[in-house]
């Protein structure tokens, strides 16, 4: 294995990807622990951890058969990791025995896993001797079945008594990559035939939207830096339609985006309406975030007002004057999105649903009282967890006698092509797990 800069070597590789295991199990996301690896490092090392977090039950649950004592949390991540990419041999980097040599050669080389490094050795050449007898036996336990936590597993078999187990194998597999065109630049059809002559291959979803046969790099997708696409779901891109369908867009109408960063939901609001009628606010309580509007939005060759502020107090940063719609994507436990966000089902806590679920019935309360009567707000979530969608509309209705549900998706699951509820599942095909509810104030 040849060493240098455009071709690290595995074990450095192997030793990065365990030290990012570690900060996510002390709770720093996935991107901002993969962020902190040296760039050379980066590619091979975000790859690698992603298929590690996607069979990571798996990994610990054979790690406690064979060591019943845990080891420090620097071999223990590392002695996982390497279980984690050798379980399948289908999905498996590289062959089974060159990642037992390279990760016991990255535990000689660390400093917090030397003393260990035959321990792991032991641990591992164990796993190649009996594997198939190993895994037989941790395959007994759901969590190395199913790769997610026991409380995650029990919560979804309570939710969905006809459908967890192909949510949580759904949550495992690869996401697709969906595009938004920008139609204040181009129509749907005339950008699906300009990536189809560049050589992509995509379906039109939705209103706007093109899935993706193959995820691509940004850099290579046609006009991208211009600003005639942008990256989002198909479950997300059903937002904008959804709060405004049925409202007379030739009139001025006040919007606002509670929770906007990134801003992709904000710059589909704008894609949609008429700029120079309409007053789009954008608002994130998080400074640094809302910097990712401005340049989401400079990139599309669009602009709003976009404010710093914690929409869960309004005498804080409102000007009085009501809105015609909201836009409130509430701070949530992401369960619907751990395809694209593997780390997600190891960072959760089964507490986290009740405390969120408190968050977002605050936001509820507090911006509801700044819609105008006549007016709508969008509540969404990206959670399959009913505790955050419709558990929590159904307590907000029986609070509010003013507050009227509109036809509305419900919760979207990542089952392609499914219904759930009786309601047909997202006409945008393979998304994200989402939940969609349209109020609409009765007029005093």
């Amino acid at each position: 294995m040849t060493e240098g800069q455009d071709n690290p070597p595995l074990w450095q590789q192997l030793q990065a990807c365990a030290g990012v295991l570690m900060a996510i199990r002390s709770g720093t996301s996935g991107t901002v622990a993969i962020d902190a690896v040296a760039s050379r490092l980066r590619p091979g090392v975000q790859s690698l951890v992603f298929q590690v977090l996607r069979s990571l039950g798996s990994a610990q649950v054979l790690r406690k058969q064979m060591a019943s004592r845990t080891p420090s949390p620097a071999s223990d991540a590392l002695l996982c990791t390497a279980l984690a990419l050798a379980w399948s041999d289908v999905e498996a980097p590289y062959p089974a025995f060159t990642l037992v040599n390279q990760t016991i050669e990255a535990a000689k080389r660390t400093p917090a896993t030397r003393a260990q490094a035959g321990f792991i050795n032991g641990c591992l050449r164990r796993f190649l001797r009996e594997r198939q007898a190993l895994m037989d036996v941790a395959l007994k336990d759901p969590v190395a079945q199913w790769n997610h936590p026991a409380w995650w597993i029990a919560r979804l078999q309570k939710d969905y008594p006809d459908t967890w187990q192909a949510l949580l194998t759904a949550n495992n597999e690869r996401p697709p990559m969906a595009l938004r065109v920008n139609v204040r630049r181009t129509t749907v059809d005339s950008y699906h035939e300009l990536l189809a002559q560049a050589g992509i291959e995509s379906a039109i979803i939705g209103l706007s939207g093109l899935r993706l046969a193959l995820p691509v790099p940004v850099q290579q997708i046609p006009g991208f830096g211009q600003g005639d696409c942008s990256v989002q779901d198909g479950a997300a891109q059903m937002a904008a339609p959804l709060l405004l369908g049925g409202l007379d867009l030739t009139q001025k109408i006040r919007v606002l985006d509670a929770c906007a960063a990134p801003g992709g939901k904000t710059a589909h609001l704008l894609e949609m309406l008429n700029a120079e009628v309409c007053d789009v606010t954008g608002m994130d309580i998080d400074a640094s975030r809302c910097q990712r509007i401005h340049q989401n939005l400079q990139r599309l060759g669009l602009s709003a007002k976009v404010l710093v502020g914690d929409a869960s107090k309004p005498q804080t940063w409102w000007d009085g004057q009501l809105f015609d719609a909201i836009l409130l994507d509430a701070p949530c436990t992401a369960s619907g999105i751990v395809r694209r966000h593997p780390d997600i089902r190891w960072l959760r806590r089964d507490s986290d649903v009740a405390q969120l679920a408190s968050v977002q019935a605050g936001l509820l309360k507090a911006l509801w009282a700044l819609v105008k009567p006549g007016g709508r707000l969008l509540y969404c979530t990206c959670s399959v967890f009913p505790a955050e969608g419709r558990d929590q509309i159904q307590t907000f209705l029986a609070h509010n006698t003013d507050a009227a549900l509109l036809p509305s998706p419900g919760h979207l699951l990542p089952l392609f092509g499914a219904k759930h509820d009786g309601v047909p599942d997202n006409p945008n095909g393979d998304h994200d797990g989402f939940f969609y509810a349209l109020l609409e104030k009765r007029s005093a």
